[in-house]
């Protein structure tokens, strides 16, 4: 896959591109469903499959401090999207003067004259321009001036569930894990760097944990959660706690996970947890010895979950 980030980029315009445009954050299976439908009309026209997206988000540039967490940084999603066996990505900055473009000038200067369009992908809620005054008749009154087909694909559900950005961050926020999986088609990751935690969990607890410090802005309800562990392209189940260990009187959230059967220092390097299933809520235990106690029984419940995963710790390659 090719990452292009500016407009002026010598290769355009592509050849017979079809392009869809978002930001796609969680590569979920909305946004494949359109990845599908763009690889299947350029494959058509022999042409190329192209998706565009912005960094930052829209909503962060125009409504500073008002940005919702990403799902999916943006080395993930380019990752994530490359995964779709799209050929190329536009990968651009969104600033406020690009946001000052006119539906119309944004069509013909850039997807016309830049790239060269053949054909277009768009979800059924798509706007875009300048005040979001762009619509799909817009974009399709514009398709028979200029020559281009628009394709729209409706809404996808799941489990009666609506596929969308805006519900997986729900269902995270809520730790159902299970449900936000379904949706995004992958268990719901996080990646971070393994930092020196305060040693309790192997020194008090018998119990030694690799904290996490998140690259990722969305993170999981406080809780207990069955996990799987990708570190330098292994894989390993885990128990993973998020929360601040009201037992020990702490105050900052943190991430801390206990990789099951394992032994070995993994501070100063790049772990990522994916989320198979929540166990329990944290809570604040009366002695060590009873915390340790339920530590003991959430790793025989993980173990039950990882007895019958069903090939769910094929986990997707990377770290």
């Amino acid at each position: 896959m090719q990452i292009i980030r500016d407009l002026n980029h010598s290769e355009l315009p592509l050849n017979n591109p079809v392009l869809t445009i978002g930001n796609f954050d969680g590569v979920h299976e909305g946004h494949k469903a359109l990845f599908r439908k763009v690889r299947e009309r350029a494959g058509a026209l022999n042409g190329q499959s192209v998706v565009m997206t912005f960094e930052p988000h829209p909503i962060r540039v125009m409504k500073p401090g008002n940005g919702p967490p990403m799902i999916t940084p943006t080395r993930q999603k380019l990752e994530l999207i490359g995964r779709a066996g799209i050929d190329v990505v536009f990968s651009l900055p969104f600033t406020r003067e690009f946001a000052a473009v006119t539906a119309e000038d944004f069509v013909k200067r850039i997807l016309i004259e830049r790239i060269g369009i053949r054909e277009i992908v768009v979800g059924y809620d798509y706007s875009f321009g300048a005040g979001r005054k762009g619509d799909i008749a817009l974009l399709k009154r514009l398709g028979e001036e200029l020559g281009f087909e628009v394709h729209v694909v409706e809404p996808i559900t799941i489990d009666g569930m609506l596929v969308s950005s805006t519900s997986i961050r729900d269902l995270v926020r809520a730790g159902d894990l299970d449900k936000a999986g379904r949706l995004l088609g992958r268990n719901y990751q996080i990646c971070g760097t393994v930092i020196t935690g305060h040693g309790r969990g192997g020194r008090l607890l018998g119990v030694p944990t690799a904290n996490l410090e998140p690259v990722d802005e969305l993170v999981p309800r406080e809780g207990v959660y069955a996990v799987l562990v990708r570190e330098n392209g292994r894989t390993h189940h885990g128990v993973t706690n998020i929360g601040n260990n009201p037992t020990f009187g702490d105050r900052e959230v943190s991430v801390e996970t206990h990789l099951l059967d394992f032994s070995g220092d993994l501070v100063g390097k790049t772990i990522r947890i994916d989320f198979l299933e929540r166990l329990r809520d944290e809570k604040a235990f009366e002695s060590f010895e009873e915390l340790s106690e339920q530590i003991a029984r959430d790793i025989q419940q993980a173990r039950g979950i990882f007895e019958n995963l069903g090939g769910r710790d094929r986990v997707e390659p990377g770290l």
